[in-house]
């Protein structure tokens, strides 16, 4: 019986980390797609070998840490460039990512939380997908909020490089509205007890 796996995606500032952290207070292992591609790239000696290669010495600190606004500052820039990063890590995380759910086989089923699960096109490869969603005036207050220095228009460009929601809920099997006008933690638990019941069934 193979793992269920459940992607979990939504744009900046949409809330999917919040309702990840949910999902892993029920007991749900969650793959944090974007904390884990940052361990990657700064312990896997193929990848970061083939980073220095692609982008140069300043991609690395003197004491061998992820030089993060350098690489930030040349792929939110070039389009190109980010694909051709991307192109470098996604690879590696997939396995990565192969491995912790060969870990986690036990569980009822486990979630996988990445930002550009739709862009990357690993959402293919996962059984349900849901979406987080809300307004993008929201969105940009509260990641302005949350990143000091960090300014509404620099949240906008980086929103114009990901799907827009309405791409994403045509691909997407479940929506979580987190707009505040509706509460998150019952969206959460449905699905919750949606995905248990699915792995009680036999043959799943």
């Amino acid at each position: 019986m193979s793992t269920y796996q459940v992607g979990l995606t939504g744009g900046i500032g949409a809330g999917k980390s919040v309702v990840g952290r949910i999902f892993a207070l029920l007991g749900v292992p969650v793959y944090d797609s974007d904390s884990r591609a940052k361990y990657v790239m700064t312990t896997d000696g193929i990848l970061m070998s083939n980073i220095r290669k692609e982008f140069g010495e300043l991609s690395f600190n003197p004491d061998g840490s992820l030089n993060r606004s350098y690489l930030g500052d040349l792929v939110f820039r070039n389009p190109d460039q980010l694909e051709k990063l991307n192109r470098l890590v996604h690879p590696r995380v997939a396995a990565d990512y192969e491995d912790w759910v060969a870990e986690h086989a036990h569980h009822d089923y486990v979630i996988k939380e990445a930002a550009l699960l739709f862009e990357s096109g690993s959402y293919k490869q996962l059984d349900h997908i849901v979406l987080v969603v809300a307004p993008e005036p929201l969105r940009v207050n509260r990641v302005i909020n949350r990143d000091r220095g960090r300014t509404a228009d620099q949240v906008r460009r980086i929103m114009a490089q990901q799907w827009s929601d309405e791409e994403k809920i045509k691909r997407a099997d479940s929506v979580i509205r987190n707009d505040e006008s509706a509460l998150i933690i019952p969206q959460v638990l449905n699905l919750h007890e949606k995905f248990k019941a699915r792995s009680d069934q036999p043959g799943t």
